[in-house]
């Protein structure tokens, strides 16, 4: 046989076994040796996974996934369903061997599914990128490489599930030095650009695009200052500033933004737009602090607290709760002015007082009372001899126990409160010197006045 002709038969031979196997890779019922067996054989393990039993599942699906991995040819199902069964195994698996074959499995399952599914690639690799780090844990490369395959190969029709692996695969491996800036950047830029297209095309899911894109946004915090740095923010924010010189607000945010990003004065772009804002920010901001001031009285108020000036913060506080209309915010200021009237100012009564308006104004909302209970707790020594003090704590409990009962959110810090001041209820015997028994009626005394029911130790 001539060189010529060996030559050829040997590639005819590497055509039909590339389309061999690709045929075994994406083989359907029709396919199959048997086609009646392989249609019966899915149907009877579907319903062990419908049952979630991957263990009687298991050598059904894959007697028939060895001979028509593809099923109809019409839908991925049996990848997936392989997918699952080995999740299962992998999570109940405790030798390292057997669980890096299961995620190698899923891996695998991934991958052919792209291959013999291109329609459902993007889906296949963002669910990979997805399981290899909430199932499987693997090396983060691993992760951003299915990622980026889901984007590029997805666009807009992408999920927004594979952002949150992908991101973490970017913010763990760029310190390492494990993807460049550039990949950083455009894995960045690509979820950007899918995001806003989904946030405006996408109506039934616009608002899980919008967190996604928050999320993904406030994650890449960490690490944008590495990403983009200063001729890439000039090259996008100096064409709108050219645009529009004398826009203060634009100087102002296009400074400070390339500032930020490591331009320095020694630019002339950037010295030209220090000079402009140093010139309009010192009148501007003398006359917008005076107008905030005016129409914010709860921000001067918060300030006047921090500098030590608790009555004139107070006073700012009830000037914020009479031109307040919003009860939620109202509701804010009068919890505010309790604090202080209670804690810095001695005022306990007021302090209660105003804590229950807070709570009127915000149903459901513990913290008034949670404040209510710190004040009992705090002058029950004030309120009479050793045994009566004693009652206070018991109202202080109370307050604390009521606060959690209505808000969830409060109840760590409630039950450290009970569990601690609990141990100084009254003295059993102490109480019996006095004719009281627990469950029985007792007025606390001074500025407290409950009517608490007797508890003792």
């Amino acid at each position: 046989m001539t060189k010529t002709k060996t030559a050829f038969l040997f590639i005819v031979l590497f055509v039909f076994a590339s389309i061999t196997q690709s045929i075994a890779q994406c083989g359907t019922f029709a396919q199959a040796p048997n086609k009646d067996e392989a249609v019966n054989n899915h149907v009877i393990y579907r319903q062990h996974i419908k049952k979630k039993d991957y263990k009687a599942a298991f050598p059904i699906w894959k007697k028939v996934f060895d001979v028509a991995p593809a099923a109809d040819g019409q839908r991925s199902t049996q990848f997936t369903d392989g997918v699952e069964i080995y999740k299962s195994f992998f999570a109940e698996e405790t030798d390292e061997a057997k669980k890096a074959e299961y995620a190698n499995k899923i891996k695998e399952l991934y991958d052919q599914m792209a291959q013999c599914y291109p329609n459902e690639a993007s889906y296949a690799y963002g669910r990979k990128a997805y399981d290899l780090l909430y199932t499987v844990n693997a090396p983060r490369k691993e992760i951003f490489d299915a990622g980026m395959k889901a984007l590029e190969l997805g666009g807009e029709k992408s999920e927004y599930i594979v952002y949150y692996p992908l991101t973490e695969a970017v913010l763990y491996l760029f310190p390492l030095k494990q993807v460049t800036k550039e990949q950083a950047r455009q894995a960045y830029q690509k979820m950007m650009e899918i995001a806003d297209l989904n946030i405006k095309n996408n109506k039934t899911e616009a608002a899980s695009w919008q967190k996604t894109k928050d999320d993904t946004k406030a994650s890449f915090v960490a690490i944008e200052d590495y990403i983009f740095d200063c001729d890439y923010f000039k090259e996008k924010l100096m064409p709108a500033y050219n645009a529009d010189p004398d826009n203060f607000e634009l100087i102002k945010s296009t400074y400070k933004d390339l500032i930020q990003h490591g331009c320095t004065k020694d630019d002339p772009d950037i010295a030209q737009l220090a000079a402009k804002y140093d010139k309009y920010a010192a009148q501007i901001n003398a006359e917008k602090q005076a107008e905030f001031d005016a129409n914010n009285p709860a921000v001067v108020a918060s300030k006047l607290y921090k500098s030590g000036q608790y009555r004139e913060a107070a006073a700012k506080y009830e000037e914020a709760i009479d031109k307040e209309t919003d009860n939620m915010k109202k509701a804010s200021y009068y919890m505010s002015l309790a604090s202080i009237e209670g804690r810095k100012l001695g005022q306990y009564s007021k302090a209660r007082a105003d804590a229950l308006h807070a709570a009127k104004l915000h149903s459901g909302w513990g913290k008034p009372y949670m404040l209510i209970g710190d004040l009992y707790a705090k002058t029950s020594k004030n309120c009479g001899d050793a045994f009566e003090s004693r009652l206070a704590i018991i109202a202080a409990v109370d307050k604390w126990a009521y606060a959690k009962s209505i808000d969830p959110s409060v109840a760590s810090e409630a039950n450290k409160k009970i569990g601690s001041y609990r141990k100084h209820f009254p003295d059993k015997g102490e109480a019996h010197m006095r004719g009281l028994h627990p469950g029985n009626t007792v007025k606390v005394k001074c500025w407290i006045g409950e009517t608490v029911k007797l508890r003792v130790n």
